[in-house]
């Protein structure tokens, strides 16, 4: 089977072409822009799996270069769409770039899945679209809240299209899948996430360990929380990587399964801000020089998955554990500082 992976440089497109190529014969193409990558995260990929795969450098908003290549690849079968601007504080600084990108790549994605008749449509959602939560851990039947980012907008509103386009297709079936905090780098520690600038935790973490940022600030400490600080779900990118597959196996080797449908992906553990900085020091062996300073615009308090929809349908259960996170993520900085990746 061919399939189409969007965003396949990025950090979990790349450990999900990573895994497909470990536990599958699936063919795969992959569409990136390097807008947020590297060209070179592809070396990586073979350095782990021997492997080598096909890809484009092409921005998705491009409609005709974007049907070029199905064009090219007739035969492809499913398509598992990451290819996004993902980050919350860029967004609230510069949210047209957000719907532009995030809504008009989409738009062309479907658009060809139409055209070219391909039959499945795996997405990059994210737990951000159910906003502030009162009851937790959160259900896919929870209530889409008022997103706190034009991010978390982007991604509701992405899965209405979806859920509109599917609809009124005859052939076409999609899972969204609505992750939550992923984290970690491959176990091998040859590939992760760069982020030149940090935008999320871990990377702060490990880039402050390594010496890159004098100080670790934690954006609030006055939370309703068991320490005061932010709880999110964190979960392997690993784990997150095999949750894709296992949601493409099944809706091609299952006739059942709805047109369309949304799945929470993450462990059911919700971890503070301060329980991440004293996991990191546990695998590290190294402490962490941090500050606790004001709440960041766009932050939700707390909110962590039930993911028992996801074990039900996809018989998927995460793997790996905090301090895996942790050490993958610390393996992967320390590659990054001695091997110029």
């Amino acid at each position: 089977m061919k399939i189409l992976i969007t965003g396949g440089a990025g950090y979990i497109g790349s450990q999900t072409i990573t895994e497909v190529l470990k536990s599958t014969d699936w063919e795969i193409i992959s569409i990136d822009n390097y807008s947020t990558s590297f060209e070179r995260t592809y070396e990586r990929i073979t350095a782990i799996t021997e492997k080598k795969i096909k890809y484009y450098n092409i921005d998705l908003k491009n409609l005709a270069e974007t049907q070029q290549v199905f064009k090219e690849n007739p035969d492809i079968k499913g398509i598992i769409h990451f290819a996004a601007h993902k980050w919350v504080g860029e967004s609230v600084e510069n949210p047209i770039k957000y719907y532009d990108n995030n809504l008009n790549s989409l738009l062309n994605i479907l658009k060809c899945q139409k055209e070219f008749d391909v039959p499945y449509l795996i997405f990059s959602s994210s737990c951000s679209v159910y906003g502030n939560i009162d009851e937790l851990p959160v259900t896919e039947g929870s209530t889409l809240s008022k997103s706190e980012s034009p991010y978390a907008h982007t991604k509701q509103i992405s899965e209405r299209i979806i859920e509109g386009f599917i609809k009124t297709a005859t052939e076409q079936k999609a899972i969204a899948l609505r992750y939550f905090n992923p984290v970690g780098a491959d176990m091998s520690g040859l590939n992760g996430e760069i982020q030149l600038v940090p935008n999320n935790l871990i990377p702060f973490v490990t880039q402050t360990a390594i010496g890159k940022n004098e100080c670790l600030s934690v954006y609030g400490g006055d939370y309703d929380t068991r320490d005061g600080t932010c709880i999110r779900d964190y979960i392997h990118v690993t784990d997150i990587a095999s949750a894709h597959i296992l949601a493409l196996k099944k809706l091609v080797e299952n006739s059942e399964m709805p047109n369309y449908d949304v799945i929470n992906l993450g462990t059911g553990q919700g971890v503070s801000v301060l329980e991440i900085i004293d996991a990191f020091e546990k695998v590290s062996g190294k402490k962490l020089n941090y500050t606790i300073g004001a709440r960041r615009e766009g932050d939700v308090e707390s909110i962590y998955a039930d993911n028992s929809k996801a074990k039900k349908i996809l018989g998927w259960e995460p793997i790996l554990n905090i301090e895996d996170m942790m050490l993958s993520a610390w393996k992967w900085e320390q590659n990054l500082a001695t091997n110029n990746f």
